[in-house]
């Protein structure tokens, strides 16, 4: 990091727990909603097995840490040194259902073969549709059939969908979902 960054201060924030950014395996940040927005948190590395195990999405949580700020870009960074629960929140809080995850590969060939606009086309469907929070679009590495390039998956719950139209996984969505 270097001397791009400038501590600012030690930060003490109390907040409800939204899940880890990342996927499942290696994770980097939680992100905490508190009253002024949600923020993203760096985990350190010795802490993010122990979290993934014992944090609960909707669980309020205390996070000690420091705020970096980016000299260059003017970007405050949050990293965490302490995580600890503080409760669970009430039940109505919870999200209901667990989001539908769409993974995108992200490697050369899928992008050169349209995966930068699959992307957005299917941002776009899905905020037409009202389906942009009830959804995770996570950028992936090489999913192994770069035949039929660019590659997504749709998962909802325990099923797969490959190979679908950006439109055809929007009423996919819309069918499982609402």
């Amino acid at each position: 990091m270097g001397e791009k960054y400038q501590t600012l201060s030690e930060l003490n924030l109390e907040g409800r727990f939204l899940g880890f950014v990342g996927d499942e395996v290696k994770f980097k940040y939680l992100r905490l909603a508190i009253p002024a927005g949600n923020l993203q948190v760096k985990v350190p590395k010795d802490l993010r097995s122990a979290l993934r195990s014992s944090l609960i999405p909707g669980e309020q949580i205390r996070v000690d840490g420091i705020s970096q700020l980016n000299q260059r870009t003017g970007k405050i960074k949050f990293k965490a040194f302490r995580v600890k629960s503080t409760g669970v929140c009430p039940i109505e809080n919870l999200p209901s259902q667990t989001k539908a995850k769409i993974m995108v590969c992200q490697k050369s060939g899928c992008m050169k073969r349209g995966g930068k606009g699959l992307v957005s086309e299917l941002e776009k469907t899905l905020c037409d549709r009202g389906l942009i929070d009830k959804v995770t679009i996570e950028h992936t590495g090489c999913q192994k059939r770069c035949s039929s390039a660019p590659n997504c998956v749709v998962r909802i719950g325990k099923k797969q969908y490959k190979k679908l139209h950006p439109e055809a996984i929007a009423s996919l969505l819309e069918n499982h979902l609402t």
